[in-house]
């Protein structure tokens, strides 16, 4: 049990040690020393899901893949193939939260709501840098999630989800917030809430609640060899996410804010190196030509410690502050240079990879266990490269090949790529005992591969419709 001090074993201890009149008074220090608080019982989570579990809906997609022959050819007939995922609902009239990777190239969704009635959905807008999809049913008088404020969470307390692992509907987990602010490969501008509550896929796009009931992320990812639950699982904060869901409710995609730089974190070595009091801030390494940033005198070597008045902790706290903002807008940084604070002000551009169009064409899967998307500009500046696809998720096959999430795909078979289409492309045309260049960092190097082989076409004549 989570936290708990028996009686018994305290009992058990002070009959080990009985008192005897001559014993020595507690030092002063021990004495003055604040009484430790001892949880005697695990929180009770029944009130809450009861509360909450009628907010929660599965969602099932079905994909268009490519249908393999017995000889491993890739040819245009199609089948498709269903996944599962959860969501929540955040409006009446049927509008529903989820990840974008659960209902990224769905052909066709459905909503399963907690009283099992079910409709179809439809995608009123994605946005795959955030990982937040927006969805609508057509139904009214639904029971809408109350939205909590992730900022008043503190690490250590409990957390539960709801959601459907494994296609198990309304299946209920729970743990505690292991850390605040997490970033991870891929995704700079997300401060993710991590938590060691069990996740398994079927989870994605479930609500992550506090113990008032409130939902405070969407639950996003795991870390995991074996792609199941290993203690480490990641949320987007609600408010980032509702934040995405008016702009894809409005327009049906999103727009940020960019200023073109490349940021890392600012470690205890390096605020010493730089003259900073404590590790704060986003420590600019690259800055993009010509962009926002590099037009207002932004330098690697700055540490940017506030975005208009807002403090900067994080690397990912800079980039969130200006994504928030309308490109156009101007706003004012304030960094450290030279061990002095400066201000500088800017305006915004518009992120070239910010907007997702509403409903996307669905696209085959890509056959090689992994999901990929171009890379955005500052990534480009980050590897120097001038373009690329970037390795978000890996399964288990794709996993023991080398293939690592953060990889960044350069060419296959000594063709260049750096868009999805023109990886299925060279996947088409080769196929085979195949090799992926790969750029891990500042090091490039080839990973094998074995790929289904491109099929052949039968000679027609031209009477053949």
């Amino acid at each position: 049990m989570r936290g708990v001090l028996a009686a018994g074993g305290l009992s058990a201890c002070l009959a080990a040690h009985p008192a005897h009149a001559q014993t020595a008074a507690p030092d002063a220090a021990q004495a003055a020393r604040p009484p430790v608080t001892v949880v005697r019982s695990e929180p009770d989570f029944t009130r809450l899901v009861k509360a909450n579990g009628n907010t929660v809906v599965n969602i099932g997609v079905a994909r268009e893949a490519l249908q393999r022959r017995q000889n491993g050819a890739l040819p245009q007939d199609r089948v498709d193939d269903g996944t599962l995922g959860s969501g929540f609902i955040v409006g009446a009239d049927g509008y529903i939260l989820t990840n974008a990777h659960v209902v990224a190239r769905g052909s066709a969704i459905s909503v399963k709501l907690s009283d099992r009635r079910e409709f179809k959905a439809r995608l009123l807008g994605i946005d795959s840098i955030s990982d937040v999809a927006l969805l609508k049913i057509d139904a009214t008088g639904l029971p809408v999630i109350r939205i909590g404020d992730p900022a008043r969470i503190e690490v250590g307390e409990w957390v539960l989800a709801i959601g459907a692992p494994y296609g198990f509907s309304n299946s209920v987990t729970a743990g505690i917030v292991s850390a605040k602010g997490r970033t991870l490969p891929g995704a700079d501008y997300m401060p993710f809430l991590q938590t060691d509550v069990p996740i398994n896929p079927g989870n994605s796009g479930g609500p992550l609640f506090n113990m008032r009931g409130e939902v405070i992320g969407i639950n996003s990812r795991i870390y995991s060899n074996s792609g199941g639950y290993q203690g480490l699982s990641f949320a987007i904060p609600i408010d980032v996410a509702m934040r995405i869901k008016e702009q894809l409710q409005a327009k049906g995609y999103v727009t940020r804010g960019r200023i073109g730089v490349v940021v890392q974190e600012v470690s205890q070595a390096l605020a010493q190196s730089f003259g900073l009091p404590k590790p704060v801030g986003a420590l600019v390494s690259d800055v993009a030509p010509y962009g926002a940033a590099a037009r207002a005198g932004l330098q690697p070597g700055d540490v940017i410690l506030k975005v208009d008045r807002r403090e900067v902790v994080q690397s990912a706290d800079a980039l969130g502050y200006v994504a928030e903002r309308t490109p156009g807008e101007r706003v004012t940084v304030q960094i450290w240079r030279s061990r002095a604070l400066q201000t500088l002000d800017m305006s915004v551009d518009a992120s070239e990879t910010a907007a997702s169009a509403a409903p996307q064409q669905a696209q085959p899967e890509i056959p090689l266990g992994m999901t990929v998307r171009p890379l955005q500009p500052e990534e480009r500046a980050l590897f120097k490269v001038d373009g690329g696809l970037l390795v978000e998720r890996v399964n288990l096959t794709a996993s023991r090949t080398g293939v690592k999430v953060g990889d960044v795909i350069l060419a296959l078979n000594g063709q260049s790529v750096s868009t999805i289409e023109g990886l299925l492309e060279v996947i088409r045309q080769t196929g085979g005992s195949s090799a992926l260049l790969v750029q891990r960092g500042m090091t490039r190097l080839f990973v094998p591969l074995e790929l289904p082989k491109p099929a052949r076409e039968e000679p027609r004549s031209e009477l053949d419709p």
